[in-house]
């Protein structure tokens, strides 16, 4: 299984390369338009990262639970950004 460290680094490289700012990201997951990602735009924004199909759904609760700061199952922009920063200082 892919570490912590690992899954977090295939996150930022995906960040990095296919958009031009975080808010790029979070724009083109949020398929909905909702202002907030679900399980399912964090399931295809690890697909996107190349994360394995077996930890995906485990490692988007994981990532909802860490970050959810309101506790409505969704990771909202501000979450979002603390999160891409905290990526981006391991």
């Amino acid at each position: 299984m892919e570490s912590k460290k690992t899954i977090l680094k295939k996150i930022q490289i995906l960040i990095t390369n296919q958009f031009s700012t975080p808010e790029d990201a979070f724009n083109f997951f949020d398929k909905k338009g909702s202002g907030k990602l679900s399980k399912t735009e964090i399931v295809e924004l690890l697909k996107q990262a190349e994360i394995s199909g077996f930890i995906r759904g485990m490692v988007s609760s994981k990532l909802i639970e860490g970050y959810d700061l309101d506790g409505d199952g969704l990771i909202s922009w501000d979450e979002f950004k603390k999160a891409v920063k905290e990526i981006n200082n391991n």
